[in-house]
């Protein structure tokens, strides 16, 4: 007996969504909820199969692993990402807003408020987003904080005696030609580091001169080494820089992953410091609406947070529990402030006047 097409493709289509349903039952067997909803939401996923995911290279932050647990988890939504920087990728979303090509952003967020104010991400509140700090989400979930980057000292021991603890140690005679930093007119983690000081001198966001000001100190005082247009991370490593004022994560990955070992020394200063917050968005209209939910609430989830630690960064969310041995290498740090990164975007121009009075003259 011949069997028409039409009714082999039914039997196809048929089988095809059985095993999706199976799949997604045998997900559930297998696995504990990591939320209300998490199994339906997936579900919804499974029909797209995709995700794409704009500016997660998978060598920063432990996104590696990230994809790897969520292609485990969701074995029927594949994960796709590019990597090309925060400011890009705003652009790339304004030039596809009439066609989307990715279903979530992630970016320093400043380049978040960017995205918003182009209007080309949409609302979506995740898992856990109402246990981050105000300054750390919009309230419209238009984008929220995934981990953040604490400003720290990173000291090659073997460059430096005596190991600073505080912002003013870095004015003593004996870190003279020793402090590298970046420049905070061309370089976000530069402006970072002036509202960093700023805290610890008495300033604020709101007031940053204080933070200026010490920088205009540290030169007077002949104890900067250079000032790096990029980050001089290859630098540090090959020990050519005492004393880098830069990211927490990067003195972390130089200890235990890159080879330094013991003579890198991690120092959150004692006298302020904050942390700088990069953020993840839905795309407004996004391909794959239902997956992109789905990635960003397992990256919001204490799972995905979690691994996120393992990657060096900060988990933005303050009741993750992480492992005993990934807790001990990121102390804890109260004096560190989440920056208020609105505040912040607004003062740029003002603080690179600033930096430019104290430290040039101009």
């Amino acid at each position: 007996m011949l069997v028409k097409p039409t009714l082999i493709r039914r039997i196809q289509t048929v089988a095809l969504a059985l095993g999706a349903l199976l799949a997604c039952s045998a997900h559930a067997a297998q696995s504990a909820p990591l939320y209300p909803g998490e199994e339906a939401l997936y579900k919804k996923a499974a029909d797209e199969g995709l995700v794409v995911s704009f500016d997660t290279g998978p060598e920063w932050a432990n996104w590696k692993s990230l994809f790897a647990d969520f292609r485990k988890r969701y074995p029927l939504v594949e994960i796709t990402y590019n990597d090309i920087g925060s400011a890009a990728t705003v652009v790339a979303l304004d030039k596809s807003r009439r066609r989307p090509q990715a279903d979530t952003a992630y970016y320093f967020a400043a380049s978040a408020l960017d995205a918003k104010s182009r209007d080309v991400v949409a609302p979506f509140k995740p898992v856990n987003f109402d246990k981050l700090p105000p300054v750390f989400r919009d309230p419209e979930g238009r984008w929220f904080t995934v981990h953040s980057l604490n400003i720290a000292f990173l000291v090659n021991r073997k460059l430096v005696k005596e190991v600073p603890q505080r912002w003013s140690d870095l004015l003593k005679p004996e870190y003279r030609n020793a402090v590298v930093y970046l420049d905070p007119r061309s370089a976000g983690q530069g402006q970072v580091a002036v509202f960093a000081a700023a805290y610890a001198m008495g300033g604020s966001v709101d007031d940053p001169k204080p933070g200026a000001d010490f920088f205009g100190k540290l030169k007077t005082a002949g104890n900067v080494l250079r000032v790096e247009g990029t980050t001089p991370y290859a630098k540090f490593v090959k020990g050519e820089i005492p004393v880098l004022i830069g990211y927490e994560n990067d003195g972390l990955k130089a200890r235990y992953k890159d080879g330094m070992g013991d003579a890198v020394e991690v120092v959150i200063p004692q006298d302020g410091s904050v942390s700088a917050p990069y953020a993840m968005s839905l795309v407004k209209n996004a391909p794959n609406p239902a997956a992109g939910q789905l990635w960003l609430n397992y990256v919001m989830s204490d799972a995905g947070q979690a691994l996120f630690a393992q990657g060096y960064v900060r988990p933005s969310v303050p009741s993750v529990t992480l492992a005993p041995e990934v807790a001990a290498k990121m102390p804890n740090a109260p004096q560190v402030r989440p920056l208020d990164v609105a505040k912040a975007a607004a003062k740029k121009a003002q603080v690179d006047q600033l930096w430019s009075q104290a430290t040039l003259g101009h």
